[in-house]
C-alpha cells in the first residue's frame, strides 16, 4: 500500500506499509519507550511468582478436603524449619572479612593482623616497645575477629575485647586481661611498656592462633 504525495510539483507514491526489517525496528523503537519499560516484571516479581507457582503445584491426588489444603501445609512447615533453624543456630554468620571493622580501640584501622604484627615487630626492632605491646594487642583482635571467634564491633574496649576472648578461651583469662590492663597504661595512662611485656603478647599470640576456641561468640554491646 502506498500513499500519493505531491512534492516538487511532482506526484510520487510513498509506501506506508514497511517491509519486514522496517516494522522490526519500528516495533523496538517503540518497546523502547519508558512506559513500556515500566510494565516489564522486576527480578523479584519473576522470582515470587516462580515461587508461588512452584507453591500451587503442590498437590496430592484425590479431590477431597485435604488436597486444597496441602499447598498452606507444605508452607507452614518450611517457616516452622527456618524458625526454628534460627532458633537452635542463631542469625547465620556473615563472611569473614565482611566483619572486619574500620574502627579498632577507638581509631581507624583497616590493618589485617598479619599487618599489625609486622608493625609490631618493626616497633620491637626499634627497642620501641610500647607501640610494640599496642600493635600486637590489636593484631590480636583482629586476629579473632577475622577468625570469626570475637566480633571487635565500634565502640569496643580493649577490656571488653578481653571479656569476649576469654569467653572462647577460657584458659587465657588472665593473660588476656593482664594485656588489657597494658595496652590501656600505655595508651591512656602515659605508661612505658617493657620487653618482657611484649614477650608475654607475644606468646599470648601463638598460643591463641594454635588452639580451638570453647565456642564462638556474639558480637559484643558497643562500649562494652
Amino acid at each position: 500500500m502506498s500513499l500519493p504525495v505531491l512534492l516538487g510539483g511532482v506526484l510520487i507514491e510513498v509506501p506506508v506499509e514497511p517491509d519486514a526489517p522496517g516494522a522490526r525496528d519500528l516495533l523496538q523503537q517503540e518497546l523502547t519507550k519508558p512506559e513500556y519499560q515500566a510494565a516489564q516484571p522486576s527480578l523479584w516479581d519473576i522470582i515470587s511468582q516462580a515461587f508461588w507457582d512452584w507453591v500451587n503445584s503442590l498437590r496430592v491426588p484425590g479431590d477431597g478436603p485435604f488436597t486444597s489444603l496441602f499447598p498452606i501445609i507444605v508452607m507452614t512447615v518450611v517457616v516452622a524449619a527456618v524458625v526454628a533453624a534460627f532458633l537452635i543456630w542463631g542469625v547465620p554468620r556473615l563472611n569473614r572479612r565482611s566483619r572486619l571493622q574500620a574502627e579498632l580501640f577507638g581509631e581507624h584501622d583497616t590493618r589485617t593482623a598479619d599487618e599489625l604484627r609486622r608493625a609490631a615487630r618493626a616497633a620491637a626492632g626499634l627497642g620501641d616497645w610500647s607501640t610494640a605491646v599496642q600493635e600486637l594487642y590489636r593484631a590480636i583482635a583482629r586476629a579473632l575477629t577475622e577468625r570469626t571467634i570475637v566480633i571487635v564491633t565500634p565502640g569496643t574496649t580493649a577490656h571488653g575485647f578481653a571479656e569476649r576472648a576469654s569467653a572462647a578461651f577460657p584458659a587465657e583469662w588472665n593473660a588476656l586481661h593482664t594485656s588489657a590492663d597494658v595496652f590501656d597504661a600505655v595508651r591512656y595512662l602515659g605508661g612505658t611498656a617493657m620487653a618482657s611485656q611484649y614477650e608475654q603478647l607475644d606468646a599470648l599470640d601463638h598460643r591463641l592462633a594454635a588452639t580451638t576456641p570453647d565456642h564462638l561468640s556474639e558480637p559484643e554491646a558497643v562500649g562494652a
